[in-house]
This record gives C-alpha cells, sequence and structure tokens, in this order.
C-alpha cells in the first residue's frame, strides 16, 4: 500500500492529496491509507501538511524526496554499522558467524562512506540539471 500510495502522489498533477482523494483514486478504505501515509512519512518520503483553510491534511512528495529518503538513512546505516560491530566483537572475528557478520560490517561501512559522497555528487549535479 504504500508504494500504492507514493505512486499516485507521484503521479498526481500537484504532488499532493488529501487521504480522501488517495483513498478514491486507489479505491482503499481510510484505514489502508492511514497506515501507508504514516510509514511513508516516518521515511521522509511525504511530507503532512494542512489544506489552507480547512483541517484536512494533505499529503505531499516532493522534487527531492529521493534525495531526502536517503540523507536520512545515514542515522540508520550507523546504528547498523554499530549493532554489526558489537556483534562481530561478542562472536569473535574468527568464527564462522564473526566472519559473516564481519562481512556484513564491511559492507554497510563501505555504503556509509560512499553515500555521502554519492549525495554531494547528486547537489552538484542538479545545479547542471537546473534544478536548485
Amino acid at each position: 500500500m504504500p508504494a500504492r500510495i507514493f505512486a499516485a502522489l507521484l503521479s498526481s498533477e500537484a504532488g499532493a492529496l488529501t487521504a480522501a482523494e488517495l483513498g478514491e483514486r486507489l479505491q482503499v478504505s481510510p484505514a489502508a491509507v492511514s497506515g501507508a501515509v504514516r510509514y511513508l512519512t516516518q521515511v521522509h518520503m511525504v511530507t503532512r501538511e494542512r489544506e489552507p483553510g480547512t483541517r484536512r491534511d494533505l499529503f505531499r512528495v516532493h522534487g527531492n524526496q529521493w534525495y531526502e529518503a536517503l540523507a536520512s538513512r545515514d542515522s540508520v546505516l550507523k546504528r547498523w554499522v554499530d549493532a554489526l560491530t558489537d556483534g562481530v566483537e561478542s562472536l569473535g572475528p574468527d568464527s564462522e558467524a564473526g566472519r559473516r557478520l564481519g562481512e556484513t560490517l564491511a559492507f554497510f561501512e563501505f555504503v556509509q562512506t560512499e553515500l555521502g559522497g554519492l549525495m554531494d555528487r547528486w547537489r552538484e549535479h542538479r545545479k547542471t540539471l537546473g534544478l536548485d
């Protein structure tokens, strides 16, 4: 359901819809919309705003939503790296389980390092596209 909600918002002309509009477009219950938008707001892919002059919430995707979603992953990666480091230490780096965790740790450390440079390069590339 979050993917359907996100696709509906992304493909809407304004990039924003109310919960009622989402439910109507997708033919789903208010509960389904509520759960999906709660998840999407938690992962920073959608923002919740007030529709001017009403008490209704408006859910919006922004042009730079992929950047924001990835940027928020840095804290998640840090927690995974910390947990994996503890796991390797607890299991011992020479045990089979410790080696598996160590390889996973190395992967996430690599991703964490590369993500920063990737985000910097994207900001520069956006300028060449006239998006900033």
